[in-house]
């Protein structure tokens, strides 16, 4: 036909696409470039004792990094965290499994976890104080009931939106409650389920390190506690640096999966 274009199928998507296939990278780049920009724009117009600019924050946290105290900081962190990622996601997994299967539990529930969701956390920290005393079991719990709740409400609202036709299979095949969760709620509400994940892992952080900064004498929380009592700003940037930085990197992989979830979803749906 006069005026097609002959496409070889051999040549990968990408090549065709041409620049489209690397464009969010760039955009990505572009928009760190600017950041970076702005960063250093401020730094000259507020000057270096508000803000450090790029350079002398990476070159401190450098420094921070080597220091022989830091990696028994960031243990106490990673640790308190870490456990506090487990607890909150299986918990929330577990229990908006629980609310999304049964609809009137999950009507219920559903206003009390958002009014609970909306009060600032830190008005609760006495009573975790007084329920857990200082140490480590304090910031777990900080963080636990600051990610908990938005992985209950997304599993919750993902499981609902289960077809019915799910579970009438799961009677008809006569699967246990722990079977029919394995096997046909988890895989289908997986993309809510990402993306609980998600905001309860950047959640889940900021919590244990408020928890942290409160009542504790190890920590990249106690750390910036510390740098703001003595007015160290260029501690209190290389430490949000750190810290910007890698909430950034797991949320991005995060982010990724729960996209391509969900456009494996709609093209399913699609067909």
């Amino acid at each position: 036909m006069r005026g097609a274009v002959d496409i070889d199928p051999a040549v990968p998507a990408v090549k065709r696409a041409g620049p489209r296939g690397w464009s969010a990278l760039t955009d990505t780049v572009l928009l760190t470039v600017a950041m970076l920009m702005l960063w250093q724009a401020a730094t000259m117009f507020l000057g270096h004792e508000a803000l450090t600019s790029p350079l002398a924050t990476a070159r401190r946290l450098a420094a921070i990094m080597t220091d022989a105290d830091f990696p028994a900081h960031a243990w106490e962190t990673g640790r308190a965290f870490g456990t506090a990622l487990i607890i909150a996601l299986a918990g929330g997994l577990t229990l908006g499994i629980a609310l999304g299967a049964h609809r009137l539990s999950g009507q219920v529930a559903e206003p009390i976890l958002v009014a609970l969701y909306s009060i600032p956390k830190v008005t609760l920290y006495p009573v975790i104080l007084l329920l857990f005393g200082l140490g480590i079991s304090a910031k777990i719990a900080f963080g636990v009931i600051h990610g908990i709740i938005p992985v209950t409400i997304f599993t919750m609202n993902g499981v609902r939106n289960i077809g019915g036709v799910y579970f009438r299979s799961a009677r008809a095949m006569r699967l246990s409650a722990m079977q029919t969760a394995a096997h046909i709620v988890v895989p289908a509400a997986l993309p809510e389920i990402v993306s609980g994940f998600r905001l309860g892992f950047s959640l889940t952080l900021l919590g244990t390190l408020i928890g942290e900064m409160f009542a504790s004498q190890r920590g990249i929380g106690y750390m910036l506690v510390k740098a703001m009592e003595t007015n160290d700003v260029a501690t209190v940037m290389a430490l949000a640096l750190l810290l910007i930085v890698l909430a950034t990197a797991a949320s991005s992989v995060l982010l990724v999966i729960d996209r391509r979830l969900h456009r494996n979803v709609g093209a399913q749906s699609g067909d």
